[in-house]
């Protein structure tokens, strides 16, 4: 999906990069190990045929892992890697490479190399997650959406992991406003999880990237999306929290980012929220382990630069209007809006709000799209 040949990475030969994916292929070898055994030995080559009482002398390698290095005989397995990166024209980029995310260097257990559909760029080091739960609410999906689709156009990437419910609704808005956004995946960047995303995934390699530190071909195991959770987070300058419950995958990346030095920042949940959706803000929130926020700019002030929307964002000259014409023209946004929403932002009933939409779109102000959605012509 990327333009151009997928051989080795930037400043390495191919003989290194064959070597390094080997390591990674080793059981119990982990990216901290394998910085540490490149470090201390000069290069993944050498590791690999490093003596024994060498390896053992590594900090976190012990006997059998040291016997695993010096005994591994999949080099079929690593050319398997190399020929599935050139089916699916992944990348291979290893943390020395330009094209490695700067923010993700400096957390205290970034990818020893990531797997790309798609390219980093500089300006994914301006870079927002947005997470929450799979089993979203409306509210949920909708304030991902409208979050996503104001960060994007103040500039900033959004990075979220492709699952459905908040992260598919964040990618979408990151993508329908025209921004760019990253799918970090449990899994190996050629396999799509969920595969229902699978369109989804397309639409971000042509416009921002899809990573991932795991094999190739790997499944997406339920083990792996904990650990998948620190690189969103790292990534980032901070974690928007949508909707989560009091337990579960956006409440770990929380925790990560405050670990890393990330802002974090949570949506308030209607009320009752206890065992819904949206528990988790509030209590997050509640104990002070993020900033409550209920606009884009709640985020952008926090940011580096300080910078808000309405300062990076040019604004047209807003129509002169009155009464109902005008409330709702001050809660609809460029991208779609239900009209429910609408509804719920204005005070008006449905039956008042889609006459005064009517009159709206006569002037050439409004436009209605299917499903009752409305948005800024």
């Amino acid at each position: 999906m990327n333009d151009g040949p997928v051989h080795a990475a930037a400043g390495l030969d191919v003989d290194e990069q064959r070597a390094l994916i080997a390591l990674s292929l080793i059981q119990g070898l982990g990216p901290g190990r394998i910085r540490s055994a490149v470090s201390r030995i000069g290069s993944a080559q050498e590791v690999l045929t490093a003596p024994f009482q060498m390896l053992c002398s590594i900090p976190g390698i012990g006997h059998q892992t040291a016997e695993a290095i010096r005994t591994f005989d999949g080099f079929d397995l690593v050319d398997e890697q190399i020929r599935i990166a050139e089916e699916f024209r992944a990348t291979f980029i290893p943390t020395w490479d330009e094209r490695y995310p700067e923010p993700l260097k400096h957390i205290y257990d970034p990818p020893t190399f990531l797997w790309a559909t798609g390219i980093p760029t500089e300006a994914d080091n301006r870079t927002i997650a947005i997470v929450g739960t799979r089993r979203a609410t409306k509210y949920g999906r909708t304030q991902a959406h409208e979050f996503a689709a104001g960060l994007a156009r103040a500039g900033y990437t959004i990075v979220s992991g492709l699952a459905y419910g908040i992260d598919t609704s964040a990618h979408v808005g990151a993508l329908e406003a025209g921004g760019r956004t990253i799918a970090v995946l449990g899994s190996g960047v050629d396999r799509i999880y969920p595969s229902r995303n699978l369109d989804l995934a397309r639409r971000i390699v042509a416009n921002g990237c899809v990573l991932s530190e795991y094999p190739l071909r790997t499944p997406p195991d339920a083990v792996n999306f904990p650990r998948r959770n620190r690189i969103i987070s790292g990534l980032s300058l901070g974690v928007l929290v949508v909707e989560a419950f009091a337990t579960g995958g956006a409440l770990i990346t929380a925790r990560m980012a405050t670990e890393q030095d990330r802002e974090v920042f949570a949506i308030p949940s209607p009320l009752p929220s206890e065992g819904r959706p949206g528990e988790g803000n509030n209590r997050l929130i509640q104990r002070s382990h993020a900033k409550l926020v209920t606009t884009v700019e709640d985020i952008l002030v926090e940011l580096p630069g300080g910078t808000t929307a309405t300062d990076r964002v040019h604004r047209p000259t807003e129509p002169q209007l009155q009464g109902p014409e005008a409330v709702l023209w001050s809660v609809l946004e460029p991208e779609p809006v239900h009209i429910d929403t609408l509804c719920s932002r204005s005070g008006l009933d449905p039956s008042s709000a889609l006459v005064h939409l009517l009159g709206l779109e006569f002037k050439g102000l409004v436009r209605q799209l299917a499903g009752k959605q409305f948005q800024k012509a």
